[in-house]
């Protein structure tokens, strides 16, 4: 029994040893597999020039190019200037012989402006009053404050004495003739407002047409005889567009940032600018101005920003959709590696340097990125092989986590830098 017992324990060391020489032989054959199926896409460290940027949308709020327009209703009288020719401000377009309707509003629009004009006449000379009774009870209390009942020997107020009704009552008078002068100026700006509405209504009634600012005519349609403002239209308040005029003026965009975008932008900052319409040109500019304040719109708050054309091109039309990649940080001759390459594992970053046909996970430090790249502080050198995505039979893998394509089996040998 004891001799059955000792062959049958042999035997199970021996086949034990056999099955295990049979694993260790399928795992290297899986493992030999595995890397001949795996192979790596790789790019060299190398030094260039990186620039982050931030993307704003919006679109083109002005341009080089002005619409004429009217409210003038009537016939085409005459018409002095042909599209393509160059006129200065303020240089006729057309003329129109108005009709009953365009007479009605004409001579509204004038007695409006001539009212608006008298009545800043009135509020200037009414400021010139207010201004001398000011001068006056200030002269008035002056002599009673430097009067030896209300100042003291050394020049000093006499404080006791300033308490007194005489003097209170003087202080209130020019305090207050003070405040009727400054509210005066309040009424002049606001008079000076209304002229200058009275006025711009006023030029749209008048029957001749002037050019606003100086450059080309375009898009001109109306000859001698036309109509303008058919009695089927409403043209009570609205603009009839007479012409355009396309001058060398630069162009200027309104866009919107996120909230978590606003804190990187300022003043000054550059931008490149690509518009809808025109998508095989790039335009530059700069960030001139940036409303801090924000507007929410469904609850999601945007800032925005105005941005100022570089140079002057006769494509950029008003209103016409554009995306601006505002420049926040640029840095040359930096070490950078492509985006995909970059691992993410428990708050670090690791790169996979190949070196002697291994590859190495390497912590870095990264710093600025664009779109594509991303620049590395430390933890590498210029012409670093590193892996930028794996490929197998079926499938390629980026960015995954260090130890997801690692260990028995993997195909590759791993070592911590």
């Amino acid at each position: 029994m004891k001799k059955i017992t000792t062959i049958f324990l042999k035997n199970k060391r021996l086949l034990l040893v056999f099955i295990l020489i049979i694993l260790i032989t399928v795992f290297f054959v899986l493992k030999n597999k595995n890397e001949k199926q795996q192979k790596y896409q790789t790019t060299k460290v190398a030094k260039e020039t990186l620039i982050e940027s931030v993307s704003a949308s919006g679109q083109i709020i002005s341009s080089s190019s002005q619409i004429v327009y009217t409210q003038a209703t009537g016939m085409v009288k005459a018409v002095y200037v042909k599209n393509g020719q160059f006129v200065k401000k303020g240089e006729k377009i057309l003329e129109i012989e108005l009709d009953q309707t365009g007479q009605q509003k004409y001579q509204t629009a004038l007695a409006n402006y001539l009212s608006a004009k008298n009545n800043l006449d009135s509020a200037q000379n009414n400021l010139y009053t207010l201004q001398a009774d000011m001068f006056d009870k200030w002269e008035t209390f002056y002599n009673l404050a430097t009067s030896s009942t209300y100042q003291n020997a050394d020049g000093s107020p006499n404080e006791t004495n300033r308490q007194l009704p005489e003097f209170l009552i003087a202080k209130n008078n020019w305090l207050a003739a003070e405040a009727k002068y400054k509210n005066q100026q309040n009424q002049i700006q606001q008079t000076q407002a209304s002229l200058s509405s009275a006025w711009a209504s006023y030029q749209l009634a008048s029957p001749l047409i002037t050019a606003p600012v100086g450059g080309k005519i375009n898009d001109l349609i109306y000859e001698t005889g036309m109509i303008i403002g058919g009695l089927d239209s409403d043209t009570s308040s609205s603009n009839i567009k007479i012409a355009t005029i396309k001058n060398e003026s630069t162009s200027f965009g309104k866009f919107t940032v996120s909230e978590i975008d606003v804190s990187k932008i300022k003043s000054g900052q550059k931008a490149t600018i690509t518009i809808d319409a025109l998508p095989d040109k790039t335009f530059t500019g700069e960030v001139i101005a940036i409303d801090q304040t924000g507007e929410v719109i469904s609850s999601v708050v945007d800032y925005p920003l105005t941005i100022k054309f570089d140079s002057f091109s006769d494509e950029v039309l008003p209103n016409m959709s554009a995306t601006a990649n505002i420049i926040i940080n640029k840095k040359i001759n930096v070490l950078t590696v492509p985006l995909t390459a970059i691992i993410k594992q428990n708050d670090l970053n690791y790169l996979r340097v190949l070196k002697k046909g291994q590859i190495i996970l390497t912590p870095v430090e990264i710093g600025i990125s664009s779109d594509t790249k991303t620049e590395v502080i430390g933890g590498i050198s210029e012409g670093d092989e590193i892996v930028t995505s794996t490929i197998s039979n079926s499938s390629t893998s980026t960015g995954q986590s260090p130890f997801s394509n690692f260990g028995i089996g993997g195909g590759t040998r791993i070592r911590m830098r």
